[in-house]
């Protein structure tokens, strides 16, 4: 079948390369795409934010599905837009986006659907900020409502901090604390009238948010990522199943919004048990990409079958034994800024080493025809072995075949969990 891939990033690039590895899929399409996604798929400069303009470039290729990639797109209805117009989207409706585009909508929903979560109190004044902070005390948990790019929480002691982040919110959640290690778990959801929710988990990773080694500096969007998890307790998927992703998307369905597509559960493994920290309606960046390296079965039977209702029949997810670490290289200044224009240097010798391939997310093409950066998150740098050793150290040897001026990235992604076995 053909395919068509919406957004620019590095999940995109994952999942136009998985589609282009796949025996069912005749060709890939994406729209707008990057420099890395050029290798894998044809390009069309299409604003991803553009429903109609989607709908066109759809109808235009013959595609017999529409992969929406990122979250804003989701929340803004483009996937409503398509579907409208006749061809398969994978991707929820605005209305089932709200899971993600507010934090609010999605602890309302949990309450409802008796999933477990930190509590939490919405907040739109400076004074009733205040009043939960103390309510909840310290560590501080302070959520921007809406979207933010990965970047819309800041968790800390420093009251003060807390109170600034807020400020910069229309609506914010203030949280308890949650301890405990934080486990990403996906899942292709689908509906069906006669036997109702229908998920397929992927299996479990991890991902890296905070900049600097050992989880210090600012949030990111994420600095890498890993699976499988090792320390992960046996049966983490069939509870986060029986008591997260199935209660969310009945409970969705019997609001009259059923969820289709990708729900993400950032989940945190507490003393008191596992407690969702957030659901995202997408796939997740950077843990895509070392899970679609470990995916070892076909991707676009899953897709199609969430985005027609035929889920039910596509055979669980398989995957490779062994294990994928990807390790993200950011431009200078992130997350507070990010540098454009610089040239990128080694890409074909990274992409020559074993084990290795690299996910292009924030890159362009300079004016005489060289790879640059154009972003925050730059590359994601892939490597795959039969442990979490080999894998972060083909990954870390694609990286130091990399160059680009001001080029930061973290040297401990999954180090932990290869000491650990």
């Amino acid at each position: 079948m053909t395919v068509l891939v919406i957004g620019t990033g590095g999940r995109e690039h994952a999942l136009s390369r998985a589609l282009a590895h796949d025996a069912g899929v005749a060709a890939v399409h994406c729209a707008p795409g990057n420099p890395g996604v050029a290798a894998v798929a044809e390009l069309h400069d299409v604003d991803p934010m553009d429903g109609t303009a989607v709908a066109d470039l759809a109808e235009r290729l013959g595609a017999d599905l529409v992969v929406v990639g990122p979250e804003a797109p989701l929340v803004a209805g483009v996937a409503d837009v398509v579907r409208e117009r006749g061809t398969a989207v994978f991707g929820p409706s605005a209305a089932a986006a709200q899971l993600e585009g507010s934090k609010a909508f999605a602890k309302d929903v949990m309450a409802a659907a008796g999933v477990p979560t930190a509590a939490a109190t919405s907040c739109t004044t400076a004074d009733e900020v205040a009043a939960a902070l103390d309510a909840h005390g310290a560590p501080y948990v302070v959520k921007d409502d809406g979207l933010a790019a990965g970047k819309g929480v800041v968790v800390t002691s420093d009251r003060d901090e807390a109170l600034a982040h807020a400020a910069g919110c229309e609506r914010v959640l203030v949280e308890e604390f949650l301890d405990g290690p934080e486990v990403s778990l996906f899942a292709i959801c689908g509906w069906d009238e006669e036997q109702g929710a229908v998920v397929h988990p992927l299996q479990p990773a991890q991902d890296f948010k905070r900049i600097r080694d050992g989880d210090e500096g600012p949030n990111t969007g994420g600095m890498g990522a890993y699976t499988p998890l090792p320390w992960a307790p046996e049966g983490l998927v069939d509870e986060v199943l029986a008591t997260v992703l199935r209660p969310t998307v009945e409970e969705m369905a019997r609001r009259g919004t059923p969820f289709t597509g990708l729900l993400y559960a950032g989940l945190a493994l507490t003393s008191r048990g596992v407690r969702v920290v957030e659901f995202n309606a997408r796939f997740g960046d950077p843990e895509t990409q070392p899970l679609l390296a470990l995916l070892d079965s076909p991707l676009s039977p899953l897709l199609l079958g969430s985005a027609t209702g035929t889920l039910a029949d596509v055979p669980a997810p398989q995957w490779r034994s062994g294990a994928a670490v990807g390790v993200v290289m950011a431009s200078a200044g992130y997350p507070e800024s990010s540098s454009k224009g610089d040239v990128i240097g080694g890409l074909e010798a990274a992409e020559a080493l074993p084990d290795v391939h690299v996910i292009h997310a924030g890159t362009a093409l300079g004016g005489d025809g060289e790879v640059v950066t154009a972003g925050g998150r730059v590359l994601a740098v892939v490597g795959t072995g039969d442990s979490l050793t080999e894998a972060r150290a083909a990954a870390y040897a694609g990286v130091g075949a990399i160059s680009f001026t001001g080029a930061q990235h973290r040297t401990d992604i999954a180090l932990k969990a290869a000491e650990q076995g």
